[in-house]
């Protein structure tokens, strides 16, 4: 245990028991920063790039990547790398999340 004052001890006690989350200022700012890189953005579609946008509207309508690419004109790996980007952008794992949090738009 680090050594803080008793005055400071009473008074961390006394927050927790009052549902607060007593803490450290440079733990607290850890716990900040943890969150700003874990929080997505407010509006995920602002940060699609229009090709994007197309392309995930393709997979919420069903196709498969390969009829996207030949749809679009594109190579299946170009639709790979969109497809990648769309699931970082969207903080999603799968096709079904991408086009759950599409419509949810």
């Amino acid at each position: 245990m680090k050594p803080v004052k008793s005055a400071q001890l009473i008074e961390a006690i006394q927050e927790e028991r009052e549902g607060g989350a007593p803490m450290s200022m440079s733990i607290a700012r850890r716990v900040v920063q943890a969150f700003k890189k874990s929080v997505p953005a407010a509006d995920p579609e602002a940060n699609l790039w229009a090709r994007e946008i197309e392309i995930l509207e393709l997979l919420a309508k069903g196709f498969l990547k390969k009829e996207i690419a030949e749809k679009l004109n594109i190579s299946y790996w170009t639709v790979q790398t969109h497809v990648g980007r769309i699931y970082k952008k969207l903080h999603v794992h799968s096709r079904a999340q991408a086009v759950a949090k599409f419509r949810s738009l």
